[in-house]
């Protein structure tokens, strides 16, 4: 792709992105550095997991995505009792023409909220793999093409796991990023109470992005520049977790692929037609973290799995790194003896 028209992609990709993202913490305070996680991943094709305590917003922040998208949203509550086919659709037999007629179940939506998604059995939660990976779902030997885009948001309650059923490492290898939103600080809840006194922010919020610039948007993040060097370094920080001593199950290739696409995405997003280190720091936590199971002996510890990708952080080394191809270029990163982590 010519350069000058991948950076004038870069530079409308940014703006849009800015749009979208003050359009989501009008009603979303205190909450800026997961929603621009949350865009990257919707702009890098991915889906995403947020695992926080009830009341935090994971809910709102669902929903003003979509609204804020123009995209078509859909909310599944996740319970024991849940069907299968309560998430997928099923067919069912008209009477008056004797053929069966499909009816097209929730997760037929551009944005859809898995709410405490580890509340359903798993084969309830098995009915996404499909879908968030392949985009499709099979019913009746007949497969139905998700919409365009889709964007899975599944949420969980990493307090309570009384009557849960834990996801599983395929499921949760499926999400490209897993980000926590926390407790909004004094001053941004009185902001909250103050927006709610009369009615949620959330109802007045307006589409900013068309689906067609958003999907615009995505295709040109496809092409956002990476050096071979910011890919090698991108796996040797995921072979550090398959070589790491406390470590029972390290990130599969998909991880390296996740760590990719979101890169790019940031990039994207903060303008840039090229891919650096500090992108992939910045997203190194929540794209690998939840894809890795401590050993027993090291959990005993205490050790989390966030530690250890910051502890692989500052010791993989960036030498040599080229973020814009050129050997020495006016942007290329000065070479260094290793990293450290940047927010």
């Amino acid at each position: 792709m010519d350069r000058a028209l991948a950076e004038l992609q870069a530079a409308d990709a940014r703006a849009l992105f800015e749009r979208v993202a003050a359009s989501i913490e009008s009603v979303m305070q205190g909450q800026h550095e997961p929603v621009r996680r949350l865009l990257a991943a919707f702009a890098a094709g991915g889906h995403v997991l947020i695992e926080d305590v009830p009341g935090t917003g994971k809910t709102v922040l669902a929903k003003a995505i979509a609204r804020s998208l123009g995209c078509s949203f859909r909310r599944i509550q996740f319970t024991p009792d849940l069907l299968p086919s309560d998430v997928t659709g099923l067919s069912i037999y008209n009477q008056k023409n004797q053929e069966f007629e499909f009816r097209p179940g929730p997760i037929m939506a551009q944005v859809v909220l898995a709410d405490e998604i580890n509340r359903a059995t798993p084969k309830t939660q098995s009915a996404l793999l499909e879908a968030m990976e392949e985009r499709q779902a099979t019913i009746d030997g007949t497969t139905y093409s998700m919409p365009d885009p889709f964007l899975v948001i599944a949420t969980q309650n990493p307090i309570e796991y009384e009557g849960t059923f834990a996801l599983p490492e395929a499921q949760l290898d499926r999400f490209m990023l897993r980000i926590r939103l926390g407790y909004p600080q004094p001053i941004e809840e009185v902001v909250i109470l103050d927006e709610q006194k009369r009615s949620h922010p959330l109802e007045e919020l307006e589409v900013v992005c068309s689906v067609e610039e958003l999907t615009g948007m995505q295709n040109a993040i496809r092409d956002i520049y990476v050096d071979s060097t910011v890919a090698d370094y991108i796996v040797r920080l995921v072979n550090g977790t398959r070589n790491h001593p406390d470590v029972y199950l390290a990130a599969s290739p998909r991880g390296s692929i996740a760590l990719y696409r979101a890169g790019q995405a940031l990039a994207g997003l903060l303008g840039r037609d090229y891919v650096i280190p500090d992108d992939v720091k910045a997203l190194a936590e929540p794209a690998l973290a939840h894809r890795l199971i401590i050993k027993t002996s090291a959990s005993i510890h205490d050790v989390q799995a966030a530690n250890i990708i910051r502890e692989l952080l500052d010791a993989t080394p960036i030498e040599g790194i080229r973020p814009t191809g050129g050997p020495g270029g006016p942007r290329a990163i000065q070479p260094a003896s290793q990293g450290a982590a940047s927010a």
